[in-house]
């Protein structure tokens, strides 16, 4: 039997390619000028990485057969030139499937072959990254906002700002919208008493004015808290080895969501009138009537 072409060696020049790869990401976009399409991220034994596209005629055709995580022999595909500001790989070029593709089932490859890989903060933050190309992303969450609900294009979607902290401390924000606002929402909640490890992949980078933050790409992005993931257990390794040199947080390395939860928990509740005679720590809740804007104002933080 003859042997795989390498992804890594995929170019437009043939079409008579043969690849053994795992699916490692797969979801349906839809687009005005090409209706419903498969998009897959695939990546092979060597852990290299390219697109992969279905165009809407032949959705149907495929769709059976193409599995997220499952890995695949694909013969006879169309090698094309990848561009775009939502790019999953750096691979220069992508698959696109045409009629006469065969997709056979194999031996599948590793299971730890996840083609998971991490970027920097230090890289995200200072710009050193080209904003056309998606990320993954892993770090501690040691702040979270509330669900808000704002309203994008008319509609009204979830959105939480949660900010991450890696190995060394540095912090990134990751804002997400949506289904995985609320999944990430509920799981912070259910696993507040313990570490909360976010697992980020195919994340956009985000540019506001000279702030950059990491959200979620539409349907393309996957978001996992505390996965059972080698990578993961790598970070937590790192974690303790650094974090037990005079790290921040509590004596275990890591905050401790507790503290803020029973907060709000236990902390009673005031008015504003009640809160002028009071001598113990509360919270106000109140609506802001108007701002004075006749003389300046300032608080202590």
């Amino acid at each position: 039997m003859a042997g795989f072409d390498e992804v890594s060696q995929l170019k437009p020049y043939k079409s008579m390619w043969r690849i053994k790869v795992k699916i490692i990401r797969m979801w349906k976009q839809y687009t005005a000028q090409g209706g419903e399409t498969i998009e897959m991220v695939l990546v092979d034994s060597k852990g290299d990485k390219i697109h992969a596209s279905v165009k809407k005629d032949l959705v149907e055709q495929f769709d059976p057969v193409l599995m997220e995580g499952f890995t695949k022999i694909l013969i006879n595909f169309a090698v094309t030139h990848a561009c775009g500001s939502y790019r999953t790989t750096k691979h220069a070029y992508k698959i696109a499937f045409v009629s006469t593709t065969k997709v056979r089932p194999c031996e599948e490859l590793p299971m730890n072959l996840t083609g998971f890989t991490p970027a920097k903060f230090l890289d995200v933050l200072d710009g050193s990254l080209n904003t056309d190309y998606l990320v993954d992303v892993i770090g501690q969450i040691v702040e979270f906002s509330h669900v808000e609900i704002v309203s994008v294009n008319g509609k009204d979607t979830e959105k939480i700002t949660v900010e991450l902290r890696n190995e060394n401390d540095v912090r990134l924000t990751i804002v997400l919208w949506g289904k995985f606002a609320m999944n990430v929402s509920d799981a912070i909640q259910l696993r507040a008493d313990h570490a909360v490890v976010c697992v980020l992949r195919f994340g956009k980078i985000k540019v506001w004015k000279e702030d950059r933050s990491v959200s979620n790409a539409y349907n393309v992005s996957d978001i996992a808290i505390n996965p059972s993931m080698n990578e993961v257990q790598a970070f937590l390794a790192l974690w303790f080895a650094f974090g037990n040199r005079g790290g921040q947080g509590s004596s275990n390395g890591f905050y401790d969501f507790r503290e803020g939860r029973l907060f709000f928990i236990h902390t009673p509740r005031k008015t504003i009138s009640e809160v002028l005679e009071s001598r113990q720590r509360c919270i106000v809740m109140c609506t802001i009537a108007a701002i004075e804007s006749d003389m300046g104002w300032f608080y202590l933080s």
